[in-house]
């Protein structure tokens, strides 16, 4: 198996427009442009995180192991070992308050109350 390519968070956040989405959930970088049609969540929420990573949030909303399985296809790279944050955002996602300080958790608060 070929290794991926290696980006920095700097090169990743270039990518930050609709017609160039990419985002970085635990340490692996996804070029999502062609899929934010097909997003179930909708594009909104995808172009909302774009250059950016979106791990927390990603994890906060509970995606199946189809959508996991999914992601897969659309893995451009990872992100450069000295800038990896796998072990703060595993963390992080354990937490019981990760929710309440992303924009998922404060979307959630206003529809349901």
């Amino acid at each position: 198996m070929a290794a991926l390519k290696q980006y920095s968070y700097a090169e990743v956040a270039k990518h930050n427009t609709p017609a160039d989405l990419w985002m970085v959930i635990d340490d692996k970088v996804y070029d999502v442009t062609k899929f934010q049609n097909e997003h179930p969540g909708g594009e909104e929420v995808l172009i909302e995180m774009a250059g950016k990573d979106a791990t927390n949030e990603f994890n906060d909303v509970g995606h199946s192991t189809d959508a996991k399985a999914q992601m897969k296809q659309f893995v451009v790279g990872e992100i450069i070992e000295a800038e990896r944050k796998k072990n703060v955002s595993k963390q992080d996602s354990d937490s019981p308050s990760s929710s309440s300080g992303s924009w998922f958790g404060a979307l959630k608060a206003k529809l349901f109350g």
